[in-house]
């Protein structure tokens, strides 16, 4: 209807008509409204993740890390990415160092069969494996690499460098459901169960991703560290992968500890 045919109609129209008018004007109006906002908020969308992926991209230029896209899901998820015998081999080169009775290297483990299940293959435990036959086995089983794996016992223990390593470090190697400020829990405590717990984790993760804070595809307000205080940043998470490292450990590096790279940050 053009404006001064409805400005007309206005002025002769008697109440109802005049309420009939607005009956069909308002929900006009609001449809408009609402597509402006909303092509306001998308717009508005656009540009965060275009700024945060620009950021992004200049970390992975000067430090090689994208903390958006920090493993291709087709290299996480291969179970099959390292032998027994070429995870061996990084224990001894990494552990090069450790020469006591508790070296990773050297360890061996009980380790108890698991049943197949929706996240994971069976496992075939028996008695005194090898902390090699322990990671290749659980990767092999839940289809994640053992470089990851490796990876991630690094990170969290420092396990295939350490000289002396503590008991603790065994029992809470994966860091799973041991958290920085208490105990570990005891269904998880100890090598063998971190190692396959943390391999059927990220399986459980892949499945469950929607019930977790991490998700590919978005932005993702990322933390530098437990305490709050030390700040974050958006992260725009590329892929699978990424979003269940972070779901499994919510935390980025900022760009100090990224400078300081073996050494340590401000965070």
């Amino acid at each position: 209807m053009k404006p001064g045919n409805l400005r007309r109609q206005w002025r002769k129209a008697g109440f109802r008509q005049r309420a009939a008018i607005v009956a069909k004007i308002v929900p006009a109006v609001v449809a408009a409204v609402a597509l402006i906002v909303g092509l306001t908020c998308f717009v508005s969308w656009r540009v965060e993740i275009g700024m945060a992926r620009m950021a992004q991209n200049q970390l992975q230029s000067q430090y090689d890390f994208n903390p958006g896209n920090i493993i291709d899901d087709g290299l996480f998820f291969n179970g099959n990415a390292m032998s027994e015998q070429q995870v061996q081999a990084i224990l001894d080169q990494q552990g090069a160092r450790c020469s006591g009775a508790k070296c990773l290297k050297t360890m061996t483990f009980d380790t108890q069969s698991q049943p197949a299940n929706e996240y994971c293959q069976a496992y075939d435990g028996g008695g005194k494996e090898t902390a090699a036959a322990i990671i290749y086995k659980a990767g092999k089983a839940c289809g994640i690499s053992q470089k990851v794996l490796l990876t991630v016992l690094q990170k969290e223990q420092n396990l295939l460098t350490a000289t002396d390593p503590s008991d603790f470090q065994f029992k809470s190697a994966m860091g799973l459901n041991c958290p920085d400020d208490a105990d570990c829990s005891p269904q998880y405590a100890g090598f063998f169960r971190q190692m396959y717990g943390a391999a059927k984790r990220y399986q459980y993760y892949a499945h469950h991703e929607d019930q977790y804070g991490y998700h590919a595809g978005r932005l993702n307000y990322v933390r530098y560290n437990p305490n709050s205080s030390c700040g974050g940043s958006n992260v725009y998470i590329e892929n699978k992968a990424t979003a269940l490292l972070y779901i499994y450990t919510p935390y980025q590096p900022n760009e100090a500890a990224l400078a300081a790279g073996s050494g340590e940050g401000d965070a």
